[in-house]
């Protein structure tokens, strides 16, 4: 792992932003901007999202949120009609029964709002730390590091953190990664992620943080 002061985070961070100019914002972002940041919807599409791609949570997230706008909503559906309108996200009936007991503890202990404290998110039913982050961070504005699959696997192959799980990823980025890019260097690994520096053979010819990388456990590039 490298060393705080080794990384140019203010380059890397600047080069990523100038890439990234021109792509579609993640899910998750775009309807919280739909939806001025309520934490409901915030909640509803990040539980959606979990291996399932863009374009899907975009289209469930709106059927769900437009028959539940709120927990009290979901709570009258029954468990069946939840999944239909979140199909075909990735574990979608595992998802409605999740997001049906969220609803119930919402309305039961919480007044039927969203907490932004991250111990009552994670105690919500299908609620982790990936989730839980990007809740306060889209919902909340609080700070916060979201890791999921892209943001472990690029830190990782780059030689930021050498960690085994997202959430050592997310512990280690607390130490080394300056507060102020906290919350958007998930957006930012996402789409690159996707994009360029992919799991298989990366586009490293194409990369536009290439300085200073490791390629660690990279076989093949293009």
């Amino acid at each position: 792992m490298k060393q705080k002061s080794e990384i140019k985070w203010g380059m890397i961070i600047t080069a990523l932003e100038k890439w990234r100019k021109g792509f579609n914002d993640p899910s998750v972002t775009m309807v919280a901007e739909r939806y001025r940041r309520d934490p409901w919807p915030v909640l509803v599409s990040t539980i959606l999202s979990l291996r399932t791609k863009d374009e899907v949570t975009l289209e469930a997230s709106r059927r769900l949120l437009e028959k539940a706008p709120g927990p009290a909503e979901l709570a009258a559906l029954s468990e069946e009609k939840i999944a239909r309108l979140a199909y075909p996200a990735g574990f979608y009936k595992t998802k409605a029964a999740s997001l049906k007991k969220i609803a119930a503890i919402l309305l039961e202990n919480y007044e039927g709002k969203v907490p932004s404290d991250m111990d009552a998110l994670l105690a919500l039913p299908g609620v982790g730390r990936k989730t839980a982050n990007l809740v306060l961070i889209e919902a909340f504005d609080l700070p916060g590091i979201c890791v999921d699959i892209h943001v472990h696997r690029i830190s990782n192959r780059r030689g930021w953190v050498s960690t085994k799980t997202p959430e050592e990823t997310e512990m280690t980025l607390r130490e080394i990664l300056p507060r102020k890019y906290w919350k958007g260097i998930n957006a930012l690994l996402v789409l690159y992620g996707q994009k360029l520096c992919r799991p298989v053979s990366p586009f490293c010819s194409r990369c536009v943080i290439s300085g200073g990388c490791g390629r660690i456990g990279v076989d093949r590039t293009r």
